[in-house]
């Protein structure tokens, strides 16, 4: 039988435990008016309602406090299905960051060292190659060495030289496409181990280090993470990541009794919106997180919800622990958080996300500190560590004119903040 200590205990840590969670909290009570957040209600409605986008999910959290948590419009408009708070999205991009973390957890416990050649991991990249110039005939192409070997660093900032494909130059993207190297997203019937052994025999874009260019070095790290760790990429971020932090409906392909909750895609074709039915990309089926798939990609891979995500935002404003459990040390999460980028290169990025740093920071209303990143759906998210801040807004839209709701909702939050 436990003691009456034991018990004192046992409620004092439930209760600092869930302090370091997302909960929901009054705006008022977290220095948010009720009146100034409701503009978002009339900007979204105004959108759904104009037939802009088919709908969209809204998430603010201050101060460890979800204070505005919304959804507007239809998950499937052509059945007027209302979308749904907890509707799963595909979030691109937004897998980076979490790669990442995957990549920062094994940098913590020693097992490699952020400027040493991935080739020393992966040795498919040992002695690269840049292009001089592509032969549009039959896109044959000539190089010369690298000055260096690419580094793990490189990959978490995006100054490795890797391009992207699908979205990436025109060279690359003709590059890649012959040797069957893709995006990343939806690529299902292929494997992640294999891809990133071929993308490692190619020509860099640049010289490693001395240009920024997005591309597909997160995948390159989720491969990293599986030499390293021994699991599957996939297996990794369940075991490590979301079972701890609680994403429960993050995942590369869903399971069957969640399918019903995936969004519908969409896109605009002649100023209005239709369901996507045609492949996207480099020829991915629009339904692929219903797939039972088996390619894992670090930088596009993931669907997931608001509040999924927003956890793991709020594990980097916790300094690397949530509900109790630490995944990064706090130096960990302050270097992640720091700029990388050298002159004369001018992009402001940390090993992860763009940063808001004193350079840039008169473009926009975030605080320096903040972090953010999107996806290309026309998903939006950041973190304000100085204003304790997560927000966050999801479509469901490919090939949109309306990427700037992102912009709008970013305003429309802080413009809400009366403290």
């Amino acid at each position: 039988m436990k003691t009456l200590s034991t018990i004192s205990y046992l409620i004092f840590y439930s209760l600092l435990a869930t302090g370091q969670t997302l909960v929901p909290g009054k705006p008022t009570e977290n220095g948010m008016s009720p009146e100034r957040l409701a503009r978002i209600d009339q900007v979204m409605n105004d959108y759904v309602s104009k037939k802009q986008i088919p709908g969209a999910v809204v998430f603010i959290a201050r101060n460890g406090k979800i204070v505005y948590h919304k959804a507007f419009g239809y998950s499937d408009a052509e059945k007027q299905t209302p979308l749904r708070k907890d509707d799963i999205f595909r979030i691109a991009s937004q897998t980076k960051a979490i790669t990442s973390l995957a990549v920062m957890m094994l940098f913590e416990e020693g097992k490699f060292l952020l400027d040493e050649p991935i080739s020393k991991y992966i040795p498919e990249f040992k002695s690269p190659r840049v292009m001089t110039n592509l032969n549009w005939s039959d896109t044959s192409y000539t190089t010369i060495p690298a000055k260096g070997e690419v580094t793990i660093r490189q990959l978490l900032t995006h100054t490795s030289g890797i391009d992207y494909a699908s979205i990436g130059s025109q060279e690359f993207k003709a590059i890649y496409a012959k040797a069957k190297v893709p995006s990343g997203i939806g690529n299902d019937n292929m494997v992640l181990g294999d891809k990133m052994k071929i993308l490692g025999g190619l020509p860099l874009k640049h010289q490693p280090g001395e240009a920024y260019t997005y591309g597909l070095n997160s995948d390159v790290l989720g491969y990293l993470v599986e030499v390293v760790s021994g699991m599957s990429f996939d297996q990794f971020l369940r075991t490590r990541i979301f079972q701890p932090l609680g994403m429960n409906d993050t995942y590369f392909y869903l399971p069957k009794e969640k399918h019903a909750r995936l969004v519908s895609l969409y896109q605009s074709k002649n100023g209005v919106i239709v369901k996507v039915s045609n492949s996207a990309y480099d020829g991915v089926n629009p339904d692929y997180p219903t797939l039972a798939g088996k390619y894992f990609s670090g930088g596009a891979g993931l669907s997931s919800t608001v509040e999924d995500y927003g956890r793991f935002l709020q594990l980097f404003l916790n300094k690397g622990e949530y509900n109790g459990i630490r995944l990064l040390s706090r130096k960990t999460v302050e270097l992640m958080l720091t700029n990388q980028i050298q002159p004369p290169m001018t992009n402001q990025f940390g090993l992860g996300f763009g940063l808001e740093t004193e350079k840039n920071d008169y473009q926009s209303i975030y605080s320096v500190g903040s972090f953010s990143w999107g996806g290309a759906f026309n998903t939006h998210y950041w973190a304000d560590p100085k204003e304790k801040l997560v927000g966050m807004i999801f479509t469901n839209m490919y090939n949109t004119p309306y990427w700037n709701i992102g912009d709008r909702f970013k305003i429309l939050t802080y413009q809400a903040i009366i403290d």
